[in-house]
């Protein structure tokens, strides 16, 4: 049954938009020349009049508003989506741009349709006084967060810092592209194929990582330990040399490698270097270089070391009287 309400309101289809709007036109045409004045005696009289105090209204009365309304709704929706269509035509506007012109005009216009609606009722525009309160009150406790997460996508597409396409990663983790950004969330298609619905007023209030905000570059950081007694230097150049032989590594800003520590077990080394786009990924990089560090440290008697603890055993000859007494 919404379904039904919803696409009378809004119909879908070329057909049935001209059938609905044909007939609603043809019903209101009808009205004004006066041809449903059999129907407007019937439904106008005082057994089918509701009346409470001052205020009356007929089942004339009601008929008569819906079918008004029902065509002002159409009208609309249809201008509605006209304008959408035509503001997603101006190529010169960034994507943002036009996503944000068409809220504004979509808002104006159902605030229009809203004004003639209440005109329409035969209501006194003066109630939008206390009918401001009443919602003031509402968007206080009941809509708050609804009024924040819509406040909060109109600054997003004014500030631009979150647009299609961008590589987002949150605070909890989850890391995706954004695929639609509409008044109440921003829609994110993580790297696993899940879509998940982010409010926007997280976008404001959090900490986000936008990946290609300005620039689509990444750094990418391995840490590489070797065992105490190898080459350091050779070590160094054999790291360089994996990260500059692939593909992925951009020559500008070249990549790096530091020694960092003399650790417990190993002397780490630090090799940092550049992705020209991390929407490609970074990981897949990093698997590859690190796997070109395996082979050369193992062609070259480099060893990568582990951990290793040595035991003491300060009165053996306790320690095997012990054992043959079991």
């Amino acid at each position: 049954m919404g379904d039904f309400w919803k696409h009378i309101i809004k119909p879908k289809g070329p057909w049935a938009r001209w059938l609905i709007f044909i007939t609603l036109l043809g019903i209101v045409i009808a009205g004004v020349t006066g041809n449903l004045a059999i129907v407007s005696q019937y439904l106008d009289t005082e057994a089918l009049t509701f009346r409470a105090g001052d205020f009356q209204v007929s089942a004339w009365g009601v008929l008569r508003a819906l079918l008004s309304l029902v065509l002002i709704f159409w009208i609309t929706a249809a201008v509605a989506d006209a304008v959408q269509y035509r503001v997603r035509k101006l190529g010169k506007l960034h994507p943002t741009t036009r996503t944000l012109v068409s809220k504004i005009l979509q808002i104006a216009i159902y605030v229009i349709a809203f004004l003639i609606a209440l005109d329409v009722l035969g209501l006194n525009l003066t109630t939008l006084t206390v009918f401001s309160g009443a919602v003031g009150i509402g968007v206080g406790f009941g809509l708050q967060t609804i009024a924040s997460n819509f406040i909060s996508g109109l600054i997003l597409l004014l500030e631009r810092s979150v647009d299609i396409d961008d590589l987002i990663e949150l605070p909890d983790g989850v890391t995706g592209f954004v695929r639609k950004s509409s008044a109440r969330y921003t829609l994110l298609e993580t790297l696993d194929g899940k879509e998940v619905l982010v409010p926007n007023e997280d976008f404001i209030t959090n900490r986000v990582t936008n990946w290609t905000l300005s620039t689509s570059k990444a750094r990418v950081e391995i840490k590489i330990g070797v065992a105490y007694g190898c080459d350091l230097e050779l070590a160094h150049d054999l790291i360089l040399q994996a990260a500059t032989e692939h593909a992925m590594c951009m020559s500008d800003p070249a990549p790096q490698c530091f020694l960092r520590n003399f650790g417990d077990n190993s002397i780490d080394f630090t090799l940092t270097f550049w992705v020209e786009d991390i929407v490609a990924g970074r990981w897949r990089p990093q698997s590859d270089v690190m796997f070109a560090i395996w082979h050369k440290f193992r062609d070259n008697g480099i060893e990568i070391p582990f951990p290793q603890r040595d035991l003491h055993i300060k009165n053996p000859a306790a320690l095997r009287e012990a054992i043959n007494a079991q």
